[in-house]
């Protein structure tokens, strides 16, 4: 059996052997190998990112995948499957590491944080908290959005099931929603403009740099978030086939029943994609991802203008799955949709040509509004939720 990456274990290493300098170059390296062997749109996109901002970004991926694999071991998908409570121990044990990481002092990561210091479970990924330490001293990344992963990761401990769309809405965003707003950290923002036109004086005084840099961030991490509900709705409907394999379902019971459909026949049917009442289904979901990339497209421009074009390609790239999983069909409960290499090319090609609209255009909103939710957003003037508390509103 070939045990992927990252779950594989590190050689025993300690920074009194190597110098800080080569332990830290092989520690990015880990985390880009990662990033490699898992997520090829996201490795190709982060290409359009500055080196700094890149190898943090593998830094917070490595860290979400790791937590994702120990997970996925208890389905089976490497292997002999250990039991839920032995995979709930282990990430237990992970979520301490964690701790241990959060609570190292600037700078004391290469220390602090070797394998014999980690649990068990965590020591053979020492490299990813060390790498995830420096990303917390350069970009503050804050410690409940990392802690909403490991619980959103946590969750497919349990048999899925979700009976409507909020309920699915709140898995995405633990496991994806969460991904979107550490990178917004990372890739940083460009401050909202000084003052609407023709706003009073005095309003234009309080609107700080910083004041106008926060404000910023709050939207682009509600954009964020919205893009991480697509992306992994898109990663759900393209993986259905695959899921239902492993006993598991994500798609919410009461839009399978709108088109007389039940999470049984997802299950049990492998002949599903022939069904006629499956297309007509799936063309509504994808319907329903598209309308979500869209709401989150405005975010792309609030970000700090090196990092516009990564997070461009990561989106279109997802979204291309969705015309992949037209071009098959629909039927991806016997195949696996995916971009062709051509159509790879042709992302990245789009995303260098990207262009910012103009400065303001995006500040004006609170965020992402979508027709659906347009009765449950904030009343006008009201004051915004903090960002890693805020829910995208989808019902």
């Amino acid at each position: 059996m070939t045990v992927p990456l990252s779950v594989a274990m590190d050689g025993p290493r300690r920074p009194s052997q190597i110098g800080a300098a080569v332990l830290a170059g092989a520690d990015a390296r880990r985390c880009a190998a990662v990033v490699r062997e898992h997520a090829r749109t996201f490795y190709i996109a982060s290409w359009l990112l500055p080196a700094e901002k890149r190898r943090a970004a593998y830094a917070l991926y490595a860290f979400c995948r790791v937590a994702d694999d120990l997970v996925d071991r208890a389905q089976g998908r490497f292997g002999r499957a250990p039991s839920p409570a032995e995979v709930a121990r282990q990430l237990g044990e992970y979520e301490r590491a964690l701790d241990l990481t959060l609570a190292a002092a600037p700078g004391t990561g290469a220390r602090a944080l070797t394998a014999d210091r980690l649990p068990a479970a965590a020591a053979p990924h020492a490299a990813v908290f060390r790498e995830l330490r420096a990303v917390l001293d350069r970009y503050g990344v804050p410690e409940p959005v990392l802690r909403e992963l490991l619980d959103g990761v946590a969750r497919d401990l349990q048999p899925a099931r979700y009976a409507a769309w909020p309920e699915l809405v709140q898995y995405c965003e633990g496991v994806a929603s969460s991904v979107g707003e550490m990178c917004t950290y990372v890739f940083g923002v460009t401050a909202a403009p000084a003052a609407a036109p023709g706003a009073p004086a005095d309003r234009q005084a309080e609107r700080t740099p910083e004041a106008r840099t926060r404000e910023a961030r709050t939207r682009a991490l509600r954009y964020a978030r919205t893009l991480g509900v697509a992306m992994q709705l898109t990663n759900i409907l393209r993986d259905v086939g695959e899921d239902a394999r492993r006993g598991r379902c994500y798609l919410p019971d009461d839009a399978l029943a709108a088109f007389d459909l039940t999470r049984e026949d997802i299950l049990g049917n492998q002949a599903l994609g022939d069904d006629e009442r499956w297309r007509p289904f799936m063309a509504y979901m994808v319907g329903r991802a598209r309308a979500l990339y869209e709401a989150a497209a405005p975010g792309i421009g609030l970000l700090a203008p090196d990092a516009r074009r990564c997070a461009s390609a990561c989106a279109t790239g997802y979204a291309g799955i969705l015309g992949a999983i037209e071009r098959c069909g629909y039927d991806t409960v016997s195949q696996r949709a995916h971009l062709s290499p051509a159509r790879r090319a042709g992302v990245l090609w789009q995303a260098w040509r990207y262009r910012a609209p103009v400065p303001g255009d995006v500040c004006a909103g609170d965020g992402p509004r979508l027709r659906w939710d347009a009765a449950l957003g904030p009343t006008a003037g009201a004051p915004l939720p903090a960002p890693s508390t805020d829910h995208v509103r989808l019902a």
